[in-house]
């Protein structure tokens, strides 16, 4: 039975009250796809549905950024039956109040946007539903709506997959919404041909905030982590559109074509019937003025490995564009043909009005982890500047195919490394470089889609390339200024990650390969805080050691050379020191040389790079390691991925890691670079890295940047900064 958690005392109404007296009297521009942040509000979580992350504040500048002080801060630990440790929300702030997701339950709370007091707290107490999800934790945030006639709402997605409705006021559920304010949105998932799903157990989710755009709400899906799973006949992705006053469902678009649908021919000897995902796990984001909504596909089951789903696997690794108020599919473009390298399409597709040519475009750009930039005609589905179909390496796993070739964009160019060659070892030192020709003889090298390869004991034990996983830019997303029509991003430079398969246990999996290297014991890889949720039982998750599972164990791998690693096990662990998850090691090291992590700028008219730099403090096991006493190090950035703001004059973004250096205690940095020359002009400091993407807000005359913190012994907060009275100019 599902049970609801509400704060909902008198006292807390007074609040509602009398901060209306005081609140912002900036009104929305309403639902009009217009950027609502030009009155100083944050209304999606991507600043507006056409993702842009920008606001033209500019009270905090270059030259008062380092005087920014903690305004307020807010810990999620009580939000649930423990803390949190994964914090990836982004705020909204609307009318004066601050409303955000947190901790272990998935809290909806609203909170004084001067103060960061709390009004309000909502939460859905979902028991085994929420358990058996296969994305927990506190998500990524809500949306807002509003008729613009005193109707105001927040509305987000439950651990356990319901679409709740809340007057933005109280918190209290709209009752004229679906049932009693909730919409259960596993109805209507299907595995196989069109069975129902388990309503309990049944695998779907989201992390994601649902897109609300001219009275329509529209709600992607997610799954479990995609390496080591254990069917390829998992739930079927699906897009769907629900009615924002009535939760009526208005339409729905299957990501896998059925039968007689367009795309259904691509899944070939009828393999869409035992297959599954190819969710939209990203924000989706809209041209209202069109009505058209644009999707970022997710790879099919599973990540890896596609003997299972011969065929280009449509809409796999696809940007999708469909009528608003129909869910018509208008035009797509396939950017990974028969997805095998976890190539989802990470992030919020970015609207862009450009003058390319001297002609004005209506684009749209995906960015990818691959680190390249796919930029479109939003209208037709054109491409801007040419994309060329080109010959890739080919597939020796036994019942894969892979597709001869694909999509590679003229324009921009890569905005980080997707490849890894000789020349991209590292080499601080010459016999550190001479060790990472050594380890990296036990893999295969090579360029963007070199696949996955059977792991061997005697080598190679997998291939080893940038650019997969979570390389580039991944959820965090990226940002579009509308004044000087660039693009900016962080982007992770040295995501190396080791494509090896193996066969796993046959009580595991029905797959025939899933991700793992000769010669270790099989484990399956869980996605960051599976197994955490509010109501889970209280003992160590499956991401946190869970016991392997039995599985012959080959004769072991040669060892690698003194001082060196040959490293990764079969999955997303063991952290080299220039930071972050993956990658072969050398003395500990990356294999890869730096940058780590950079932030960049593209002049979308030109499709031209502007500049690139460094994000991040060179890492602790980087600057004091033994092997580099004496040698000299440029400021090497920091692996991981992080999303940035963008204000009239500023990108700002936070380190991905933590550092202990003669500027700072242990802790990181909340970054301000110049947008014209990408020079670092500012930086404060964060007790832990950031975990989601900023934001920034107007409120009475001051503004704030919010960003949320939170990993390793740091529990989830948002913490507000804002300048000193002293420092503030005269309102005007």
């Amino acid at each position: 039975m599902i049970r609801r958690v509400r704060r909902s005392m008198l006292a807390s109404f007074a609040v509602v009250a009398a901060f209306g007296l005081i609140a912002s009297s900036a009104r929305l521009s309403g639902q009009s796809g217009l950027p609502s942040t030009r009155n100083g509000e944050w209304t999606h979580y991507t600043a507006d549905v056409r993702g842009s992350r920008y606001s033209p504040l500019d009270q905090i500048n270059a030259s008062n950024f380092n005087q920014l002080e903690v305004a307020w801060r807010f810990k999620t630990d009580n939000l649930g039956t423990r803390p949190e440790f994964k914090l990836e929300g982004t705020p909204l702030m609307v009318k004066g109040v601050i409303y955000a997701t947190g901790g272990t339950r998935r809290s909806v709370v609203a909170l004084d946007g001067k103060s960061g007091e709390l009004i309000w707290v909502h939460a859905e107490k979902e028991g085994a539903r929420a358990v058996n999800a296969p994305r927990q934790l506190s998500g990524r945030g809500l949306s807002y709506w509003t008729d613009g006639k005193g109707d105001e709402r927040v509305i987000y997605v439950t651990t356990g997959y319901r679409l709740v409705s809340l007057n933005a006021k109280t918190g209290v559920p709209v009752p004229s919404f679906g049932e009693n304010g909730v919409v259960d949105m596993k109805k209507g998932a299907v595995i196989g041909k069109g069975e129902q799903i388990n309503l309990e157990s049944g695998e779907i989710g989201l992390h994601s905030t649902p897109t609300v755009a001219k009275d329509v709400v529209i709600v992607g899906s997610s799954f479990r982590e995609g390496l080591t799973v254990k069917s390829h006949n998992n739930t079927k992705g699906l897009v769907r559109a629900w009615d924002v006053r009535s939760g009526k469902l208005l339409w729905t678009f299957n990501t896998i074509p059925r039968p007689g649908e367009f795309g259904n021919e691509t899944w070939e000897k009828e393999s869409w019937a035992i297959n599954g995902n190819t969710g939209v796990w990203s924000q989706i984001t809209v041209d209202e003025e069109l009505g058209l909504v644009y999707l970022p596909v997710e790879d099919p089951t599973s990540d890896l490995y596609g003997g299972h789903r011969p065929g280009k696997n449509l809409f796999g690794d696809s940007i999708v564009c469909v009528d608003l108020k129909t869910g018509q599919r208008k035009w797509f473009y396939q950017i990974v043909h028969h997805p095998i390298w976890d190539l989802d399409m990470p992030a919020a597709p970015l609207l862009m009005d450009l003058v390319v040519d001297g002609k004005p475009v209506k684009a749209v750009a995906q960015a990818t982890k691959q680190g390249f930039l796919f930029v479109f005609d939003r209208v037709t589905g054109k491409p801007i500047w040419p994309i060329e179909e080109r010959p890739v390496p080919q597939t020796d796993v036994p019942g894969e195919k892979t597709s001869p070739t694909q999509p590679f964009p003229t324009k921009p160019p890569a905005y980080s490394r997707n490849g890894v060659v000789e020349s991209d070892l590292v080499d601080f030192t010459p016999e550190i470089k001479a060790q990472a020709l050594d380890v990296a003889k036990r893999y295969r090298l090579g360029p963007v889609y070199l696949p996955p390869l059977v792991s061997k004991p005697e080598g190679p034990i997998a291939a080893l390339t940038a650019g997969t996983l979570s390389g580039g830019v991944n959820w965090p997303g990226s940002a579009y200024d509308p004044e000087m029509h660039v693009f900016f991003t962080h982007a992770c430079n040295s995501c190396i990650a080791p494509l090896g398969l193996v066969a796993p246990p046959k009580e595991f999996s029905d797959l025939d390969y899933v991700m793992g290297t000769a010669g270790q014991t099989f484990r399956p890889i869980v996605g960051g805080g599976e197994g955490e949720a509010a109501d889970a039982p209280r003992q160590q998750s499956p991401g946190r050691g869970a016991a392997p599972l039995a599985a012959p164990t080959p004769p072991p791998p040669t060892p690698p050379p003194a001082g060196a690693s040959a490293a990764p096990g079969g999955g997303r662990g063991g952290a080299p020191a220039g930071g972050g998850p993956f990658g072969a090691t050398v003395q500990g090291l990356n294999i890869v040389k730096p940058p780590y992590g950079v932030i960049v700028a593209i002049n979308m008219d030109k499709g031209d790079l502007m500049w690139s730099v460094p994000h991040g403090d060179t890492p602790d096991g980087v600057r004091n390691h033994p092997a580099l006493r004496g040698v000299t190090v440029p400021k090497t950035g920091q692996q991981g991925n992080v999303g940035v703001v963008v204000t009239k004059t500023l990108v700002v973004a936070g380190d991905p890691l933590v550092t202990t250096t003669t500027d700072h205690p242990r802790g990181a940095m909340l970054r301000a670079y110049d947008k014209q020359t990408g020079k670092e002009v500012g930086a404060v400091f964060l007790p832990a890295a950031q975990s989601g993407s900023p934001m920034t807000y107007m409120l009475d005359g001051k503004q704030y940047i919010v960003v949320a913190v939170s990993g390793g012994n740091y529990s989830g907060e948002y913490i507000a900064f804002s300048l000193p009275a002293t420092a503030l100019r005269p309102t005007q």
